[in-house]
């Protein structure tokens, strides 16, 4: 009985490792990890946030209002009367209902505009009210 050496083995395709699976499965958890990213929506305009201990959050089902320091209130990019913020806000609850507000509000607006929009909030029936600030 004669053992063949590594020599005389023959050389065909069926020698190589196929990466064909490992790539389907990169390319399975790319696609994973870019749907369930959770996209945060900016408000449009730079605000100087209050400090705060508490990290704060915004969802995609969250309806998201800017105070400046001007005290402007800013919805969905553009500059919104006050008395027009809780039309605004009943408009987009139709698209997003059980949506919480999320209030960015800069540090040196009046506290009677951040009272305003979440009365106009309260108001359509929107109880769950966020405030967002800058961590320490």
């Amino acid at each position: 009985m004669q053992i063949a050496t590594a020599a005389e083995w023959p050389r065909d395709a069926d020698n190589e490792i196929d990466l064909t699976p490992m790539l389907d499965v990169v390319f399975i958890m790319l696609i994973f990890f870019i749907v369930t990213a959770s996209f945060i929506k900016e408000s449009g305009i730079d605000l100087n946030r209050p400090n705060s201990v508490y990290p704060g959050f915004a969802d995609s089902d969250s309806i998201l209002i800017a105070i400046s320091e001007n005290n402007e209130i800013w919805m969905e990019g553009r500059q919104v009367d006050p008395r027009a913020v809780r039309p605004n806000i009943e408009r987009m609850l139709t698209e997003k209902r059980d949506a919480t507000v999320v209030i960015q509000a800069d540090k040196r607006s009046s506290n009677k505009t951040l009272v305003h929009v979440m009365d106009a909030s309260r108001l359509v029936g929107i109880y769950n009210i966020a405030i967002i600030a800058d961590r320490d």
